[in-house]
């Protein structure tokens, strides 16, 4: 007897139909999102170098979708999570505030938790001249022009205060001196201004290696 008739009929059409389904269904494979891919992201918490410290957590969401091959495999509003890699506050005298941040994971609606690496490529500058450079930190900008009028405006009020009390130009230029002292101490005293990651403001970060999303 063959060994097929050994199996009941309706056993061997489920088989067979199985068989058919399988063949016939598309094949799910994994889309790879490639290495330089810029995603742009969205702050949940905000950050400053003014309180922040190496380790504290970042959260984030993606703000537009990523696509592979007319599909979209990284939905808007995806959970990404990073830390904080290195902080700097602006110097009294000299130097700009700096910040570094890691990103580490990304996690799609449904909940599968990917491991994310990338580099951030731009932020908004929220109406300051803080950008990024090298190696991704983001360095705040020159406090020259604001430290300059600072002292401008103190000189040109001791001046004024000067010649009232004087009435002379001996006096207006004696207080010049003294305003522009106080302008000048003001400004050596004054810490450069903050980095500044507000919630709700968005970072574009390009990835240094390909994502693979099943």
């Amino acid at each position: 007897m063959p060994v097929i008739s050994a199996f009941h009929p309706s056993l061997l059409t489920a088989f067979f139909v199985a068989l058919l389904f399988a063949q016939s269904s598309p094949t799910l494979r994994a889309a790879e999102i490639p290495k330089g891919t810029h995603v742009l992201l969205r702050m949940v918490n905000s950050v400053t170098t003014r309180t922040a410290r190496a380790g504290d957590q970042v959260y984030m969401r993606t703000a537009s979708p990523v696509g592979v091959s007319d599909s979209i495999v990284v939905p808007v509003n995806s959970y990404v999570q990073g830390v904080i890699t290195s902080v700097k506050r602006g110097g009294r005298v000299s130097g700009r505030a700096e910040l570094s941040l890691r990103l580490d994971t990304l996690t799609l609606p449904a909940g599968r938790t990917l491991r994310l690496s990338g580099a951030v490529h731009s932020v908004d500058s929220q109406g300051s001249t803080q950008r990024v450079e090298q190696e991704g930190v983001i360095r705040q900008g020159s406090d020259s022009d604001r430290d300059t009028g600072r002292i401008l405006i103190t000189a040109g009020s001791g001046a004024a205060l000067g010649a009232m009390v004087d009435r002379t130009l001996q006096g207006a230029a004696i207080g010049v001196g003294a305003g522009g002292a106080v302008g000048l101490a003001t400004v050596m005293l004054t810490r450069g201004r903050d980095v500044e990651l507000r919630q709700g403001v968005t970072i574009d970060v390009v990835l240094d290696r390909p994502l693979i999303v099943e």
